[in-house]
């Protein structure tokens, strides 16, 4: 496999410098990616330079990933109108685990091969290092008109921000050059592969290198931002990023955000996504043409990355809590949902809160649905509609007008999901 190739055709190059090419198919090539560790989780935004990885791995070449725990400390002024805020030492070492644990999921750390993938972090080798020792060593290879000419400084300095740029922001640059200058040094790294917004801080590296080694062979390779067919921004939800960390974003949220991308825009993310050949996902892309209602793109591509990111198991459970809202044969497997997965499928539903000793005290469902939690507007409309078949608890159908609520109605020991029609969902929540 052709790493470079495999990129392009998938549209996960941006931009790579010259000679590049050559090298990755001269020899096994290390090549690292830089991972900003503010949180204990990756999100989909992380996604694309991941993937890079992974093809590179899949290529044969050898993959670090970097998680920037000094760099963390400072912030990147790339792309951003104000600085961020730093965090200490022990938060930056409990992100990284949790990173390395996700990072799991899409490169093998523990080959025996040559390319096994490695985790590194730049804290180890930067918490040593002296400000005077920095910027004697380090600091006189580049000029400050070089890392003015930047983007990401010319931005900040334009009058774009009102509060400018910090020093510490500044050097940042020089910060991940020199990380770029320590992996050529100490384990033969050649490429640097990021976002196509880190192409100024990639360039700086490239540039310490010659300066103060004297030798060439040194590359970046950028992939795109990746944005929406609308030109809305990606991975962004209505309650904000979408997350690989269950605890943050639901197995069920993940997949039904992949589900629910439009056509266009699936069809650029499988190939980003996903390792699926080529012929397999121009058939799907055709298979999409024609029958465009049968989705099998969206289908394809959320079946794919949920289980790569999360589990076969998650995706199957994601799945059968997808087709809840569709089929009247699902009470056992409503039975089954944990409350993440209950809530998530059910957000924006209307919600009553009642008593438990409303439904301990067998109360009658006429009084609980029109008196404590008004599903329905008076009890001859619940009638009504009970007889005609028309009401169902937690998808089971209530056709007698005289039932009465009970605990074995709760899924979870707390909720009780009431239908009415076809389509009008409502849950109550038990208070104790």
């Amino acid at each position: 496999m052709n790493f470079i190739e495999e990129l392009q055709w998938r549209g996960m190059i941006h931009s790579m410098m010259p000679g590049v090419e050559e090298q990755l198919g001269k020899e096994m090539t290390t090549a690292y990616l830089g991972i900003d560790p503010t949180a204990d989780s990756l999100h989909i935004g992380h996604l694309v330079g991941v993937m890079m990885l992974k093809h590179l791995q899949r290529a044969g070449h050898k993959p670090i990933a970097l998680v920037g725990g000094a760099t963390g400390m400072i912030g990147d002024p790339s792309m951003k109108s104000q600085e961020r805020k730093l965090i200490d030492e022990e938060t930056l070492r409990h992100n990284q685990q949790a990173i390395k644990a996700q990072l799991a999921k899409f490169l093998d750390f523990d080959s025996t091969a040559d390319n096994a993938a490695e985790l590194v972090n730049n804290y180890d080798w930067m918490k040593d290092f002296s400000f005077l020792g920095f910027i004697r060593d380090i600091g006189k290879h580049i000029t400050v008109n070089y890392m003015m000419a930047k983007d990401s400084v010319k931005k900040r300095l334009s009058g774009e921000s009102r509060e400018g740029m910090s020093f510490t922001e500044f050097s940042y640059q020089l910060l991940q050059g020199y990380d770029f200058l320590h992996l050529f040094r100490e384990k033969n790294c050649r490429v640097q592969l990021g976002g196509s917004d880190q192409w100024g801080n990639m360039t700086t590296g490239t540039e310490l290198i010659r300066r103060i080694t004297g030798e060439e062979g040194a590359y970046a390779i950028t992939c795109p931002l990746i944005t929406k067919a609308d030109g809305g921004k990606f991975g962004k939800t209505e309650s904000g990023n979408v997350w690989l960390d269950p605890r943050y974003t639901s197995p069920y949220k993940f997949y039904q955000f992949w589900l629910n991308v439009t056509d266009a825009d699936a069809e650029k993310y499988i190939k980003i996504f996903t390792t699926l050949p080529k012929d397999e996902i121009d058939a799907l892309i055709e298979q999409q043409k024609q029958d465009p209602g049968a989705r099998p793109l969206q289908k394809r591509l959320a079946k794919e990355i949920t289980i790569m990111v999360h589990s076969e198991q998650a995706y199957n459970d994601a799945v059968e809590a997808s087709s809840i809202l569709f089929s009247n044969n699902t009470a056992d497997a409503l039975h089954r949902l944990d409350d993440d997965t209950l809530l998530a499928i059910f957000e924006g539903v209307p919600q009553f809160e009642v008593s438990r000793s409303l439904i301990t005290d067998g109360t009658r469902l006429a009084d609980l649905l029109t008196e404590h939690a008004p599903v329905f507007p008076s009890k001859a409309e619940f009638r009504k509609m009970t007889q005609q078949g028309a009401l169902s608890i937690n998808k089971e159908k209530v056709t007698d007008a005289t039932a009465t609520a009970s605990p074995a109605m709760l899924l979870n020991d707390k909720y009780i999901l009431v239908q009415r029609g076809k389509k009008n969902y409502f849950l109550i929540k038990i208070a104790d």
